[in-house]
């Protein structure tokens, strides 16, 4: 748990998407996840959340007016201005403050935020065997153990080398519904954030993926790089969707 602001009660993962291109964007998530769309929030309708079934909504999506947009995470605690003041301590920089939540930017830059939490508890269900379950920051190499430790003590989640030895994992306690993948880049550039699919089989979920307008960008061993509709990009990966633990063939 946050030494600092109590613990994260609850996460959302932002699908980050260009404004001429959301509606796109939207139909797509919707559709793969299972979900239907809030009514438009924000001063131009910019921001929605994806409404499950069954279980509380953790995926939300944001039209952008500039760049061609990306992933980043809402963190809701019961103390929002503890959990900002903790992550400044850490390293952070508040970048756009509002009254009762706040924008901020890690030490190498990846934005996220801090929001109330109002009573979420339960994950939705698996949906055709997968589940978007995890938010992977992609980060420049120079920044990545700086980045590892910050999002570690921020959390205060389950901190551990990955796979692979570019990757570091956070796992949050048991019912929370995103893990935290954090992933050294080959080389130099801008922080960033993509999401990702835990698949029960990932050429499954590729080919139901295809159906509803994504492309495929690269395979590899153990994940699919995947393109939407907007042209945001997102991994499809061989982990458990129950658990988001990796096949014991793959550890």
């Amino acid at each position: 748990m946050s030494e600092a602001g109590g613990p994260i009660r609850w996460t959302y993962a932002f699908v980050d998407r260009p404004a001429a291109r959301f509606e796109r964007a939207c139909a797509f998530w919707t559709a793969v996840t299972a979900t239907r769309l809030s009514a438009p929030r924000g001063d131009r309708g910019e921001f929605v959340t994806l409404l499950p079934e069954n279980g509380d909504a953790c995926v939300k999506a944001q039209g952008v007016e500039s760049g061609d947009g990306g992933a980043h995470l809402d963190f809701a605690v019961e103390d929002v201005h503890a959990l900002v003041d903790r992550a400044v301590r850490l390293g952070a920089e508040v970048v756009a403050p509002h009254d009762d939540w706040a924008v901020l930017g890690s030490p190498a830059g990846q934005l996220f935020c801090v929001v109330p939490w109002s009573g979420e508890a339960k994950r939705p269900p698996v949906v055709d065997g997968s589940r978007l379950d995890q938010v992977c920051l992609d980060v420049t190499p120079a920044a990545f153990e700086d980045e590892v430790t910050f999002w570690a003590a921020l959390t205060g989640w389950d901190s551990r080398p990955g796979s692979r030895p570019e990757f570091h994992v956070l796992r949050p306690p048991t019912g929370l519904p995103l893990r935290i993948l954090l992933q050294r880049l080959d080389a130099p550039r801008p922080t960033s954030a993509h999401l990702d699919f835990a698949c029960t089989d990932i050429d499954t979920t590729r080919g139901r993926h295809e159906s509803l307008g994504a492309t495929c960008v690269s395979h590899h061993p153990h994940w699919t790089v995947m393109r939407d509709p907007a042209g945001g990009t997102y991994c499809l990966t061989g982990r458990a969707p129950e658990t988001g633990g990796l096949p014991p063939t793959a550890r």
